[in-house]
């Protein structure tokens, strides 16, 4: 049973999207990660809580497929503050974020960075 448990987890990995604007941070490549920690031993491993394994399987199929999406639809596409899903996938881009890290630092940080060859971790030891 666990080699039919392994194969299903397997099939949603392949069909799951990885998103390259999100290099660290994407659920596609947490769950592989996961999967792989999980089924070690691929087929054979053994499963202490198949309920729960069942449970977290057809959750992740859900959130796949889009079934509360398709269950309750929305009447527009967008939030309260008129933001579009485009718009939030452009905002929450990795490279965006970076930049956006990048603008808060202070003048002086910058400056330091840019001169400096060390680290500002080294400045004080």
């Amino acid at each position: 049973m666990a080699a039919t448990r392994y194969r299903r987890f397997l099939k949603l990995c392949e069909e799951w999207p990885v998103e390259e604007t999100k290099r660290q941070r994407d659920l596609g490549v947490f769950l592989r990660q996961r999967v792989a920690q999980a089924f070690r031993e691929g087929e054979n491993t053994q499963i202490a809580d198949p309920e729960t394994c069942d449970q977290m399987y057809e959750s992740l199929v859900r959130i796949h497929t889009n079934y509360y999406k398709n269950k309750y639809p929305r009447l527009k596409d967008t939030s309260f503050t008129g933001v579009t899903v485009e718009d939030c996938k452009m905002i929450l881009a990795t490279d965006v974020l970076k930049q956006m890290e990048d603008m808060k630092k202070g003048t002086w940080k910058k400056l330091r960075e840019k001169f400096y060859a060390k680290k500002p971790e080294e400045d004080s030891k």
